[in-house]
């Protein structure tokens, strides 16, 4: 309940102040610095709330040779040390979208490592929340809580993915991602290679068109092996 409650009050606080991170493009990811090797560049810090850390893969945290992404690189992102809660936000403009997105024809897929630490239960969230032009969210989705049992116990990262529909209406989208302390005094929150992407879909008409034109060559292929008996 104190997760859920910090996270719509981190919605509202969104709401209020979200601004344009970049312009969207299809079939890239839009989630700058997803992957931690930046650092903690590119996300913005909640208000009274601290930014997670980039740390490099280790003892201290999750070791090369444990689960994860299998280019994971240097970095990852944790909660910290002594941080009973901590998050950061990045917002991206799709405005330019807008004409697809309205039709429908625009969906998306978010994916990311997310971990934790043996028995433990601290754990990180992505939070995808879209948003209008007045800044009210219109929709989510999230990736996340990993628990230990989701993790059978084990120190590491694994895969999340979801996907769907970009609500109609949407000219914005923010990723918000948390990692929550539930015991210890370090915040064993794990979050690496975060990807959001959206994709345009053809309309009924290109479909028709592209069926036609598959069709043409398949015709013309048997006509052309007839040709050479």
């Amino acid at each position: 309940m104190k997760y859920t409650t910090a996270l719509v009050a981190a919605a509202a606080w969104l709401a209020a102040t979200a601004g344009t991170a970049q312009a969207a493009a299809y079939d890239t990811n839009l989630i700058f610095n997803g992957d931690a090797e930046l650092g903690t560049a590119g996300w913005q810090t909640y208000a009274n709330t601290p930014l997670f850390s980039a740390v490099d893969y280790g003892p201290n945290w999750v070791m090369p040779s444990q689960p994860g992404p299998a280019d994971r690189g240097n970095n990852l992102f944790v909660g910290g040390s002594g941080v009973p809660y901590a998050g950061g936000w990045q917002t991206v403009d799709l405005s330019t979208n807008a004409a697809a997105i309205n039709a429908g024809q625009v969906s998306f897929q978010v994916s990311g490592y997310l971990g934790g630490w043996t028995n433990q239960g601290d754990n990180p969230m992505l939070w995808v929340t879209f948003q209008n032009a007045a800044n009210q969210m219109i929709g989510e989705a999230a990736l996340g809580p990993v628990t230990p049992a989701d993790r059978n116990n084990t120190t590491g990262l694994f895969l999340q993915q979801a996907s769907g529909w970009v609500p109609t209406g949407t000219t914005s989208v923010t990723f918000n991602l948390t990692m929550q302390r539930l015991v210890s005094g370090d915040n064993d929150g794990y979050a690496d290679n975060l990807v959001f992407t959206i994709s345009a879909v053809p309309e009924p008409e290109t479909y028709a068109l592209m069926l036609a034109g598959l069709a043409a060559v398949g015709v013309a292929a048997r006509r052309g092996r007839r040709a050479s008996r």
